[in-house]
Order: structure tokens, then sequence, then C-alpha cells
């Protein structure tokens, strides 16, 4: 397998990115949920010092890596935090979730006030089917019910993933999991 390549987005992807709004209460179909190419779950190649079993994400490149023995990684594709809601550090996995309410932070209402204040879990929840709870942040990788923004810096900060894909994630790591999130250095 070869390294990871960091897709480019080309000005009108980048002017789309902006406009794909929180859809509460929308179901995707089992195609919409379907990645192909880069994207897709797959092992890859990948050099780090982290140990086994630790979580890596890259903002730039839109993957978390699971990282595996022998170089390998699982690799995922994800959504990440719009211009002004990236950020990076090391955290551990602090929670676990199946089908997790969504309670949109006050910030979160204050930016789109159309959002509703509580949505339970299920189908329809923008949390998706898992989340994992990052540290004692508000952030989180979870699943979505907006499968078209993998790939896609849309979110306020959290990291999303297919609802297939977080549920593999899920059910291969522990609580305390290490997770290390890198932002691309500034020019």
């Amino acid at each position: 397998m070869l390294p990871a390549v960091a897709p480019t987005l080309s000005a009108k992807a980048a002017e789309e990115e902006m406009q794909i709004d929180d859809q509460p209460g929308y179901v995707p179909d089992a195609a919409e949920e379907q990645l192909t190419g880069p994207l897709e779950r797959q092992v890859v190649f990948f050099r780090t010092n982290e140990p086994p079993g630790s979580i890596v994400v890259h903002t730039d490149e839109r993957f978390l890596y699971l990282v595996m023995e022998n170089n390998r990684a699982m690799r995922y594709g994800i959504g990440v935090g719009r211009d002004g809601f990236q950020w990076g550090g090391q955290h551990k996995i602090s929670r676990k979730q199946e089908w997790p309410d969504w309670r949109p932070p006050p910030e979160m209402i204050e930016r789109q006030p159309y959002l509703p204040r509580f949505m339970a879990g299920g189908p329809g929840n923008p949390m998706g089917a898992r989340a994992l709870y990052i540290g004692q942040t508000i952030y989180r990788i979870h699943g979505t019910n907006q499968p078209q923004t993998i790939g896609h810096a849309v979110s306020s900060g959290c990291f999303r993933l297919v609802n297939s894909d977080i549920i593999d994630l899920y059910e291969r790591v522990p609580v305390g999991t290490r997770i290390v999130v890198k932002q691309a250095p500034k020019l």
C-alpha cells in the first residue's frame, strides 16, 4: 500500500463545503453511506511513533488512523472542523456511547439558532450510530447522518465518520485509548 495522500479541493468544492448545513432528522440510505476510493475504510502503510491501538487524526488529510502493528493502520475517511474550528493535541477516549443523544452546545445554538435544543439518539440524529468522547473536551469522534460531509471541513470541531465506520472503530477501541490530533503546519 502507498502512503496516504491528502485529497485536494477545487475552488468549487471548497465553496460547496461552506454550503453544507446540519440536517437533523435526515436518514441517509445505504448507498449514500458507501464510501469509495481513498475515503473508504482500509488498511494502509503508516509510520508513527504512537503505539498500536492509538488513534491518530490528520485533519489536513481528512483521515483518522487506528495504529496497528508492523507500520500499518486502519484508515478511515473523516469530516473535520471547518475554518476556525480546528484544534490539535493529545487526549484519551473518556467515554463511549451507542446512538448518543445530541445536545448542541450553546455556542452552536448561537451560530445556528434553527437547531433543535435536544434530539434523542437514532438514525436521523446528527451524532450517528456511535460516539467516542475525547477527554474533557466538547469534541467527539462520531457517526453522521450526512455521509456527503466525509472528506470535507464542515463540523464545529468533531470528527465525523459514516455510521458503518464509526461502528467498526467503536468495536476496536476501549475507553482510555490515546488520541493524537495533528493539524497541518501553519505556513
